[in-house]
């Protein structure tokens, strides 16, 4: 785990609610130099503390009306097989988190789509025909009530 000093924690505060802030306008932010903020910055990123930067896009205003939760179970429970299983997950761009979980579920899939009817034929033709996929569930999300991918510094 990387030592985050005050200041550390306030840069990813600021980049967490907004990424695409100048290096001026964060340093101005959090009360550092430009440089000094620059420094820090990519400290961070060198860690891996930062891991990427990204824009967060509406799925409704880009066609993705449908996002769902979709449990997963594999059988045989190996390490090769889990193995398999995120490789494949991987190439799937409907699927846009994967979770190994604990309980009674293996994965917890977030996924997209633009019907139901879109989401139902992925599951049909790619999911299901996943080697050791045993068995599924989906929740459909009807609203989402908070996204906010920032994390909480105490």
């Amino acid at each position: 785990m990387a030592h985050l000093d005050e200041i550390d924690k306030s840069i990813l505060i600021f980049l967490q609610t907004d990424a695409a802030l100048s290096n001026a306008e964060l340093a101005e932010h959090v009360g550092l130099s430009p440089s000094a903020c620059l420094s820090r910055t990519r400290n961070l990123k060198k860690k891996g503390v930062i891991k990427k930067y990204t824009a967060v896009i509406d799925e409704q205003k880009v066609g993705l009306a449908v996002m769902t939760f979709t449990f997963v179970t594999l059988s045989p429970h190996n390490r090769t097989v889990a193995e398999a299983f995120c490789e494949q997950i991987r190439n799937v761009p409907q699927v846009v988190e994967c979770y190994n979980i604990t309980g009674n579920w293996d994965y917890l899939l977030k996924i997209v789509s633009p019907t139901i009817e879109t989401y139902r034929d992925f599951i049909m033709d790619s999911l299901l025909t996943i080697h050791a996929v045993n068995k599924v569930e989906t929740l459909v999300v009807l609203k989402s009530e908070k996204q906010s991918g920032v994390l909480p510094f105490s």
